[in-house]
């Protein structure tokens, strides 16, 4: 996957008032140096979220939420990194650049993607059969202009032909043609159907689905794919709800791109769909990051449940406390454009309201089928439940579903949870392995905090020799926050916080800055040359100490017998 510079991350950041950026959702007041509001993340009537200019840091002393621009981007419209780093470079009118470290996705395909999505739009203008089937199934002009639905015309060659600056290749890469079975020539992939377009986060068209008008054939017919679009990742209509609405909180997941457009037709603009797959982790990572509450609509026959039971399993990693996941059967026969058709939006939303929570469907499908009456019954059903709870993170949830699970079965909690497997705890993607119980010293977080409060006065610090090599917790983190901020003295505290996102420090360099520092930046740089002098005696007299013992048991060598008398001859002068 590709990634951004990182010099360009420290430009956004240092181009970027987080002031402004919380202000424009989050509407702050003035106090003092600092701005303060309620914080967005909790219920509160008090105001304890703050944001400080100086640092370009925000923090809530209520929730402990807290981070640089970028990080309340991520947690306050649930983007990703990218997302929010793309955001606040648009909002500066800056180009995101790739490094060229890894694959990139071509930039090409998206603008052969637009100029394709262009042409099957214009082509639904001109074609009356076309026009009549999406009359005839109830869409209206405004809902066709919104999901920018189009017509793929019947015959070999209509794209290739429109677009005839662009080469076979890149058509072929684009997903929009394929290649004859004799290898003479391409084809269209799309013939004689209505066109859906699949749109990322930005709006980008990436993919196509098209429906086709009569029998014969896939009823649906999906992009393959591609350098830009990987279906396990997006939902058809994503795009399309959070425009309809910022606030989003519920998200209603259905079968098929005509559901997704039926219910828009009729006011009902939370719907996606996934796009002839079945639900990923990566959807519902997607879909949580916009709403809490994820409905999952499904037939209610034999093979609806099935495709229920798979999305339960998928989603039990995802269950956090706050979040609600749910599950809408429908009637027999009916699927979601036919019953919102026959019940309307308010009926249909009804059943929507009366959704079946994640735990009551896991245990009645348990149930189903095992005699609860009997105790073999009961085994079966607690031994069933066992691994599926020990997939779901620690948490409120987790303990509440034990208990409901339990007390079902006839067994107490803790009868139950000793049976539970212990969940997996992976470390994250690039984070340092836990190092072994060693030493602490105060200093180290003192220095750190200085720092990240002053990050220039890195510039006139000297590392003593003998902290490369100390086996104190944090030594090695203090010295590579000196070496970085030397080497780039005009990082400020919020670009210093985004270097470390994803270090296992980070929630530690955010905990420090909640503490006041009541010293200048020129004061600062003396109070760090101090601490790093402290740091240096307190590692001398720790190698001092631990001579001095090993003496006493055992001969040392004549390089330890050197070292322990210029210890000595240190520690005695005060050095």
């Amino acid at each position: 996957m590709s990634r951004i510079p990182q010099s360009f991350i420290d430009e956004v950041i240092a181009r970027t008032d987080v002031v402004d950026v919380i202000n424009s959702r989050v509407p702050l007041k003035k106090a003092g140096r600092e701005f303060k509001a309620c914080c967005p993340f909790h219920d509160e009537k008090t105001p304890s979220f703050t944001v400080v200019p100086a640092k370009q840091f925000y923090h809530c002393f209520g929730c402990g939420e807290s981070g640089s621009a970028i990080g309340f981007l991520m947690a306050y419209e649930r983007l990703t990194f990218v997302e929010a780093i793309e955001e606040l470079a648009g909002a500066l009118g800056m180009e995101v650049p790739k490094d060229a470290s890894g694959p990139q996705p071509s930039q090409d395909l998206y603008g052969i993607m637009a100029q394709a999505d262009e042409f099957y739009r214009a082509q639904l203008k001109h074609h009356e059969p076309a026009v009549a089937y999406l009359k005839k199934r109830g869409v209206s002009g405004e809902v066709a202009r919104d999901y920018a639905i189009g017509y793929a015309p019947d015959g070999w060659d209509p794209v290739i032909k429109a677009l005839p600056q662009v080469s076979d290749q890149k058509l072929q890469a684009a997903g929009l043609t394929k290649t004859r079975d004799d290898g003479s020539g391409h084809y269209d992939r799309f013939r004689d159907r209505i066109m859906f377009p699949i749109r990322d986060h930005r709006g980008r068209v990436v993919a196509f689905g098209g429906r086709a008008m009569a029998d014969g054939g896939p009823k649906y017919l999906n992009s393959p794919e591609t350098d830009i679009f990987h279906k396990g990742r997006e939902l058809y209509g994503l795009y399309e709800a959070r425009q309809s609405r910022a606030d989003l909180s519920q998200l209603l997941v259905v079968e098929g791109y005509m559901d997704v457009v039926s219910l828009a037709q009729f006011g009902v603009r939370n719907a996606v769909a996934t796009l002839g797959t079945a639900t990923t982790a990566d959807h519902l990572k997607r879909l949580f990051r916009i709403a809490s509450d994820v409905v999952f609509c499904f037939d209610g026959d034999r093979a609806g449940r099935k495709a229920a039971w798979r999305a339960l399993n998928v989603s039990l990693g995802e269950v956090r406390d706050g979040r609600q996941i749910r599950f809408l059967f429908l009637p027999d026969g009916e699927d979601p454009d036919t019953l919102i058709r026959s019940e309307g939006a308010d009926g249909f939303n009804e059943r929507l309201a009366a959704a079946t929570p994640l735990s009551t469907f896991l245990m009645d499908h348990l149930a189903d089928g095992v005699d609860m009456d009997s105790l073999d019954g009961l085994a079966r059903f607690a031994e069933q439940a066992r691994p599926l709870v020990a997939r779901i993170p620690p948490g409120v949830y987790r303990e509440m579903l034990s208990e409901a699970i339990a007390k079902r079965c006839g067994l107490s909690r803790a009868q139950f949870d000793a049976h539970v497997p212990a969940p997996r705890r992976e470390r994250p993607a690039g984070a340092r392995p836990v190092p072994p119980a060693a030493p602490r010293s105060p200093w180290i977080a003192s220095a750190i905090n200085l720092l990240l409060n002053f990050p220039k006065i890195a510039e006139k610090a000297q590392i003593p020799e003998e902290l490369r090599s100390a086996d104190l917790v944090g030594t090695d983190i203090l010295i590579e926050l000196l070496e970085q901020l030397a080497a780039a003295p005009h990082l400020t505290t919020a670009a210093v916080l985004e270097r470390w996102r994803e270090h296992a420090a980070a929630p530690h360099f955010r905990a420090l800055l909640d503490k006041p520092v009541l010293i200048n930046a020129d004061q600062a740089v003396e109070e760090l040359q101090g601490l790093l002098g402290r740091l240096q005696k307190e590692v001398r007299q720790r190698r001092y100490d631990h001579l001095l013992e090993k003496s006493r048991n055992q001969t040392l060598t004549e390089t330890e017998k050197a070292d322990l008398r210029e210890l000595l001859s240190i520690l005695k002068g005060g050095s």
